[in-house]
Formats: C-alpha cells, sequence, structure tokens
C-alpha cells in the first residue's frame, strides 16, 4: 500500500480545485450536509457536484492514512488491517468466480487499490469507473508503477449513466462505493445493462441496519455525521439495497452483513480507545499527529486554505462511523452477490 510523506498530502488537498478554491469549495461542500443544516434532496439533485469535492478534497487525506484501497473489512484475531483489506477483496473475486482472461468492470474505483489487487489475484482485467479526474490521474500513476497499465484502465463517466454498451462485462463489483448514487435502483439498472446475461454483481454497501430507528436523535445525529464526513446523499436501509436490485431485474444469489461476524470489530482502527502500530496514523495519537502536521502546513502555506476543515469533517465522519458500529445502527460491508437471468439478452 501507498503511504503518501507530508509533502504529497499538502500538495494533494483539493485535488484538481485550484488551491486558492479550497476553502470556498470546503463551505460548499459542508452546506450539502444535514449536519449543517443542508436538505437531502439538494445532496441528490447536485451528486455529482457533492462526490466530486468530497474525492477531491479527501483523496489525500484517505491515501496518507489508509492506503490504496479505501474501504473496511472484517478481521481475523492476528491478522493487520493491509491484510484483512486485501482478504475482503479476494473473497469478493472468489464469490464472483472471475477467471483468467476476463473483462471485469470496478464501479467507483477509487484510486484502483481494490482494482489492481484483483486484477492480480484473479489475472483479469478490470476497468474502473470513476467520476473524479483527480483519483483517476493517482490510478494511472499507479497502474503504471506496478505494471498494470496495459491489461487495467479508467474511464471517467457516472455511474447512473455508465459510457459502455450493452452486455459489456464478463462481472461486475462496487466496493463501498455506491452508496454515493442518489438512487440505488437507477445505479444497479445501468449495472445491470452493462452486466452480461448470466453474470453476476457483487456489492458492499454502507447501509443503516434494521436497528436504525429514524425517531431517535441520536441514530439521526450519528447517520448526518456519516454522510458529512463521507460524501454520501444519504445512508439507506440494507432491505432498501436489496429490494432495488431485485427491482432492477437482478436474481438474489446470498447477501449478509459481514460485519456480524468480524472477529476483530472493522472500525477498531478508527477508535480512539485502540492503539496500533501498524496502523499508527488512524489512532488517536496518530490523528493528533496528522492535525498538527495539517495546521502547520496549513500556516506556512503549503496545503491550502481550508485544509484543516476537511482534516475536521473527516474526524467527524470517524466519530459517526464508530457511533453506529457501537450502537449497531450502521455497516459499512452488507454484501450481497445477484445475477442477471440468462434469458435477458438485453
Amino acid at each position: 500500500m501507498s503511504k503518501q510523506g507530508a509533502f504529497d498530502l499538502a500538495s494533494g488537498v483539493g485535488g484538481k480545485i485550484n488551491k486558492e478554491e479550497v476553502l470556498s469549495a470546503v463551505d460548499k461542500y459542508e452546506k450539502y450536509h444535514g449536519y449543517y443544516g443542508g436538505e437531502e434532496e439538494e445532496r441528490k439533485n447536485n451528486y455529482t457536484d457533492m462526490v466530486n469535492k468530497y474525492y477531491d478534497l479527501c483523496t489525500s487525506f484517505y491515501e496518507y492514512g489508509w492506503g490504496e484501497s479505501f474501504h473496511f473489512a472484517p478481521r481475523w484475531k492476528g491478522e493487520s488491517l493491509q491484510e484483512s483489506i486485501k482478504r475482503h477483496e479476494h473473497f469478493l473475486a472468489l464469490q464472483l468466480g472471475l477467471k483468467p482472461g476476463q473483462k471485469v468492470l470496478d464501479v467507483g474505483c477509487g484510486i484502483g487499490g481494490p482494482l489492481r489487487e484483483i486484477a492480480r489475484f484473479s489475472s483479469t482485467s478490470v476497468t474502473g469507473l470513476n467520476n473524479n479526474e483527480y483519483q483517476i490521474s493517482r490510478g494511472q500513476v499507479l497502474n503504471r508503477k506496478v505494471g498494470l497499465d496495459q491489461t487495467c484502465n479508467f474511464v471517467k463517466g457516472d455511474f447512473m449513466k455508465m459510457p459502455f454498451p450493452d452486455n459489456s462485462f464478463d462481472a461486475v463489483y462496487a466496493i463501498e462505493a455506491t452508496c454515493h448514487a442518489p438512487d440505488p435502483l437507477g445505479c444497479y439498472k445501468e449495472i445491470y445493462r452493462v452486466l452480461k446475461p448470466g453474470q453476476c454483481f457483487a456489492v458492499y454497501e454502507w447501509c443503516m441496519t434494521d436497528s436504525y430507528n429514524p425517531n431517535n436523535e441520536e441514530h439521526n445525529r450519528i447517520k448526518a455525521e456519516i454522510e458529512l464526513g463521507n460524501g454520501l446523499p444519504e445512508v439507506r436501509l440494507t432491505t432498501q439495497c436489496l429490494e432495488a436490485a431485485k427491482q432492477a431485474g437482478f436474481e438474489v444469489v446470498w447477501d449478509k452483513d459481514l460485519a456480524d461476524d468480524s472477529p476483530v470489530p472493522w472500525y477498531l482502527p478508527l477508535d480512539t480507545s485502540h492503539f496500533s502500530l501498524s496502523s499508527f496514523r488512524l489512532t488517536a495519537v496518530g490523528r493528533l499527529f496528522t492535525r498538527n502536521l495539517v495546521s502547520a502546513l496549513e500556516y506556512v502555506g503549503l496545503a491550502p486554505k481550508g485544509s484543516q476543515r476537511v482534516q475536521a469533517f473527516l474526524e467527524k465522519a470517524a466519530e459517526g462511523l464508530v457511533g453506529g458500529a457501537k450502537k449497531g445502527i450502521f455497516t459499512p460491508m452488507y454484501f450481497f452477490v445477484v445475477r442477471k437471468p440468462i434469458s435477458d439478452s438485453q
């Protein structure tokens, strides 16, 4: 996994946004969210702008603290965070039954950490779909670095209007990405369209569980923190996601909240009561160090104005994620595999 240094973190904040405009972008991003009085409908109507701003502002922080794969994973005792993330990606590839030479689509691929791992693990050609230019440019650099630029690629596009012909892919997956969609049904319909008949789509979704109570003030505060800190129009229920997949035309192979059986809590790297040398930057001490580092970098002008605000809402996200997990109302790994009927030849 890549581990950016302080200079890379500072220069990366804002992505493709002009450095002088980062602070105003932070202002606009925050105002989309309920935590600051924003409305869900506005987030859905402007999801492209909101999500792009989020990843321009946050990608360098993710890479600095998390590596190349921006997702959680169930974890065995004695297993490092990095090992669990790779196993989580291998598990998905195995559930899809990927075979060498197949053409696979990664929906919302980030900078391509899972794309590269799955491509190497399964000897497939993986296309990463992403609507954020900064993440694509980072992914292309990292693909070239490991020699995957000839077999794997990135395409800029909206997963609500995919730039691919019908029946293009042998398999499709999404890892904690389609939660950014303003409408899961519309997103899943596009995935259904580009997937070949008889083939499967596998996804890790961010969801509220059945324990979430929309009339509970604390539950709603946690939900708002998660949406703010992670660029989400809304966090949907597990049942809503699976129903949307059925309505899109898919047959359900199986589904399960993989957080339920994780021997080590998936949120442990974000829990301030936990200390780990292997994921030091995510611990309370590590976050304090990063907070002070970003403050200093912004003060001397190496990081753009607004960088500290980005760090602050990412910490708010961590609080919401840990709070939601401990109360059993949120999961980042509701997993399901669905199949496009072989009879549907489009």
